[in-house]
């Protein structure tokens, strides 16, 4: 397939939204699988089963759908306009991920590489595609022409890494903390991926400059990175407030401080975000009523509260009990006496967890 065709993808790309967008050969890190393998038999994957189920797509993208040729990756950014850091001075108030203060971001990027998808199937099968600014029509060279291309659009929600596959595609490495970082957009950007049969030449992959900074790695509160390059999900507050189940191991709650829904100390710190790129979506632009919410006005949240106050964001898939169990923990953090009874009114709540957080907030308080 022509490079002519991959130029008019990639423009196309940039043209729906996307901050940057490369080509990797869906076979491009053999290393994935053992390097998958390895994570999971020392159990740094935590309760996430589904690390462990369907290994062999997920450590082979190539397996995933045999007949693509090309994965096109693709970077959404989503750039904050305001030091994340700062929240965590504010201990009456709860932390939430930047990533979270928007909308759900799978609906966002899913919509956008569907709409690239659609144009690119489109755009071979007919030959040419209709300029949106002259309204001419742009016919494809002859080897840019193909029957049927077919695509699979993912989104953070299927057996694909789509980290090593975009390293490998040259959108950026994989820094000490295990993110994607680019000299070009910092580490403030989503994924997408795109698996088509069309055959495109590949971008070279990205080489690391992370050099002898340690910035993310000393700053990481529950000393969840074992070493550069390695993450220990099961010491991870991003892990602990999202995936894990039940009740958290108390030395860890008392270094959660604040955050109860993901943690960005790791991202934020980057040097390398002096080059970050403001996101372009709206919808991905921060709610202002998860910017520093109250701790307690969402210990009060009920289900159908929680539900809809957290209605098309991200934090909603966690549930409410799971959620205010977070807030409990910071509200045991806060050294704010005047937090306790948010904390004892849910000494009697109906889940198990959340009244073992609310025990354990009230005894912190008392100490104050």
């Amino acid at each position: 397939m022509s490079a002519e065709l991959k130029d008019l993808i990639v423009r196309q790309a940039l043209a729906e939204g996307f901050a940057r967008a490369r080509i990797a050969r869906p076979d491009a890190v053999p290393e994935a699988a053992e390097r998958l393998a390895a994570y999971v038999a020392k159990g740094r994957h935590g309760q996430m089963g589904w690390m462990a189920e369907r290994m062999g797509w997920r450590g082979n993208p190539a397996a995933l759908w045999p007949e693509a040729r090309s994965v096109l990756m693709l970077a959404e950014t989503y750039t904050p306009e305001t030091d994340p850091l700062a929240i965590l001075e504010q201990p009456d108030k709860g932390a939430i991920s930047v990533y979270a203060q928007g909308r759900d971001y799978h609906d966002v990027v899913k919509k956008r590489l569907k709409s690239l998808g659609r144009w690119m199937i489109e755009t071979v099968r007919k030959g040419g595609y209709r300029d949106a600014e002259t309204k001419k029509w742009i016919k494809l060279p002859p080897g840019a022409q193909a029957e049927s291309p077919e695509i699979k659009v993912f989104v953070d929600t299927a057996p694909v890494m789509e980290k090593p596959l975009a390293a490998a595609a040259g959108l950026g490495w994989q820094g000490k903390h295990t993110n994607l970082l680019s000299r070009e957009l910092g580490n403030w950007f989503f994924l997408g991926a795109i698996f088509t049969t069309l055959d495109l030449p590949p971008d070279t992959p990205a080489e690391e400059h992370c050099g002898n900074c340690t910035a993310c790695l000393d700053i990481c509160p529950t000393g969840a990175f074992p070493a550069p390059f390695q993450l220990d999900a099961r010491r991870c507050i991003s892990y602990l407030t999202i995936e894990h189940a039940g009740p958290v191991d108390p030395e860890l709650r008392a270094r959660m401080g604040n955050r109860i829904y993901g943690c960005d100390d790791c991202l934020a710190i980057c040097p390398w975000n002096k080059f970050a790129r403001a996101g372009r979506d709206a919808r991905l632009d921060a709610r202002e009523d998860l910017l520093a919410p109250d701790l307690a006005e969402l210990s009060r949240l009920d289900d159908a509260a929680f539900r809809a106050r957290f209605s098309g964001s991200p934090v909603k898939r966690i549930g409410r009990d799971r959620f205010v169990r977070n807030v409990l923990y910071a509200i045991g953090n806060s050294g704010t006496p005047a937090l306790l009874p948010a904390a004892q009114a849910l000494t009697e709540d109906p889940d198990e967890t959340v009244r073992d957080a609310a025990r354990w907030a009230m005894e912190r308080l008392q100490q104050v």
